[in-house]
């Protein structure tokens, strides 16, 4: 039989799963009665663990939320998975958060033993990074909290927001959706003065608190998050090219990243490749990489960009 101690973290680390517990299952688990159950339970609130209990007879155990964050009992798989989580969100595009995953990644690591202290830090010393052609765009974490909240308490949202032209203006919309897409974050949302569906930025936009009333949500069409997945995918590059491609659609699908555009359909040997790119030579040498036959015919940069690409090719093949 376990110690008090030892078997109360025993009981903590079941309660933290996410199901309910009867007293029989705890105490057979325990190899204890179910009155020395009830006892560790009183102890663990007493310490500030928030269980919460059920009667009847489906009833039973299950950890809560409390006004403070208790301690957590994390297995070795959930160690490691939260320390390679706070250190890559300390180098990531939310801006705010990097200091904060720092500490929070210190005391882990302080109390981590040995041997996944080693696991961790094997991780951060053997792999390398590679940077990005071009830093994406970093949102502040206080606007995903407050976007988030309100889709979640469906509250109409005004901001402020920046288009791609520079222009400025307030935008009043029913939120829905935060999509993180490549290195952006876009909100989702029905714009209550267009009538529609849009996809807003996140780093071009400033939220306005407090926010409005409540509403009833709408339902999100297939087709039009299909329109939204399309836009998002053209919002994220400078360039944009829609391009035919002699292969089937489910072959091109296969050989892009989902970030890099969207393929529809034309027959079973064609498809047209709704793609884009920060820059014109980044763009040619994806297209290069589809390793089959295609045709452009714009932007114009593009068509121009694959005939010099094509010269400098043929003359590097010449003896």
């Amino acid at each position: 039989m376990l110690e008090t101690s030892a078997r109360l973290l025993r009981l903590l680390s079941l309660l933290q799963t996410p199901r309910d517990w009867t007293g029989t299952e705890l105490a057979e688990r325990l190899e204890v009665s179910a009155r020395t159950i009830r006892n560790d339970v009183e102890r663990l609130r007493a310490l500030g663990y928030p269980v919460n209990a059920t009667r009847g007879s489906v009833g039973g155990y299950r950890l809560g939320a409390g006004a403070d964050l208790p301690p957590l009992l994390l297995d070795d798989e959930e160690a490691v998975a939260v320390a390679i989580g706070l250190r890559t969100a300390a180098g990531g595009t939310i801006a705010g958060v990097e200091e904060t995953s720092l500490r929070a990644l210190a005391k882990l690591e302080q109390v981590l033993p040995s041997r996944l202290r080693r696991r961790v830090n094997a991780l951060q010393a053997y792999t390398i990074p590679v940077p990005r052609d071009q830093p994406g765009p970093r949102v502040d974490a206080g606007t995903l909290t407050v976007l988030t909240a309100a889709c979640r308490d469906h509250e109409v949202l005004r901001f402020g927001y920046r288009s791609h032209d520079g222009s400025e203006s307030v935008r009043k919309a029913e939120p829905y959706r935060l999509v993180n897409w490549g290195r952006r974050w876009y909100l989702v949302g029905w714009d209550l003065d267009r009538g529609d569906w849009r996809t807003f930025r996140v780093d071009r936009l400033t939220p306005r608190v407090p926010t409005g009333p409540r509403f009833t949500p709408r339902d999100l069409p297939e087709d039009v998050t299909d329109r939204v997945r399309r836009g998002v995918s053209a919002a994220a590059w400078r360039y944009r090219a829609d391009v035919t491609v002699h292969a089937s659609a489910e072959e091109v699908t296969a050989r892009i990243n989902p970030a890099v555009g969207t393929v529809e359909a034309v027959d079973a040997d064609t498809c047209v490749l709704h793609t884009g790119a920060d820059s014109i030579e980044t763009l040619a040498v994806h297209l290069g990489l589809l390793n089959a036959p295609f045709r452009v015919t714009e932007p114009a940069q593009l068509v121009d960009y694959l005939r010099t690409l094509a010269d400098r090719y043929r003359d590097a093949t010449r003896v």
